[in-house]
């Protein structure tokens, strides 16, 4: 697809703050023609540096809350002001994912950009954890690392270049996924699909200068990303 709203995020300034395949590009697919108003009080659900929290405050008008349980919120602050955002659109949490610390249907709708897998593979994390903090009709879009075609049986030498059997358990495929998504009571599953970014945003990544990067190029480079791709998944709160 066509990256139109990311290509002012193409600098090297902001590339070097991306921890995987480019999530800006990942978001703005997530988001076309998303039902989130300009206004919306949204979580963006393990935001990393802030980069994609930036995104969406500045390119969609969202209030945005970036949460996310590893990063410096002191730090993401002097990031967001440099970019031109004020403190009141945009607010940095440290929050773990499985113990939210706000009030109940705080959130117009939580996005959650190349982290859902890390926390949600739990059937009654949905339900127990997340859809509280949401507002009746609210929604929550979610984009993650997939396998095409779950191997976990016979995972591809490819992929274990890089990482290892535990690590790879945090990938599957839209049927692992839609069966978690059909369990839930409190949400009303709209979409899940195969996303169209795949190579461009792992070559984003791919080019960073890092050590973790460095360790994925191993198995990209021998051919393991025809077994991976990019799923999307939107819910609606009842």
């Amino acid at each position: 697809m066509e990256y139109i709203l990311s290509k002012k995020y193409d600098t090297p300034e902001l590339q070097a703050l991306i921890m995987g395949p480019n999530p800006v590009k990942l978001e703005e697919e997530l988001l076309r023609g998303s039902h989130i108003p300009a206004g919306a009080v949204v979580c963006d659900l393990g935001s990393g540096t802030g980069l994609t929290s930036v995104f969406m405050a500045k390119e969609y008008g969202f209030t945005v809350y970036a949460a996310d349980l590893w990063s410096d919120p002191d730090e993401n602050r002097r990031f967001f002001r440099r970019m031109g955002l004020h403190d009141e659109q945009i607010i940095p949490v440290k929050a773990d994912a499985t113990a939210m610390p706000f009030e109940r249907e705080f959130f117009d709708a939580v996005v959650s950009t190349d982290s859902y897998n890390y926390f949600g593979r739990d059937p009654e994390y949905l339900d127990a954890k997340l859809a509280p903090f949401v507002k009746s009709g609210g929604y929550i879009y979610i984009a993650l690392t997939g396998m095409k075609k779950d191997r976990h049986d016979a995972l591809p030498e490819e992929l274990l270049l890089s990482w290892t059997p535990e690590q790879l358990d945090y990938i599957h495929d839209a049927d692992y996924w839609r069966g978690i998504m059909s369990r839930s009571t409190e949400t009303e599953l709209l979409e899940l699909s195969e996303m169209e970014s795949n190579e461009e945003v792992w070559a984003d990544w791919l080019r960073q200068d890092n050590e973790y990067a460095a360790g994925d190029r191993r198995a990209m480079e021998a051919g393991g990303g025809k077994y991976l791709n990019f799923i999307k998944i939107v819910l609606r709160k009842k």
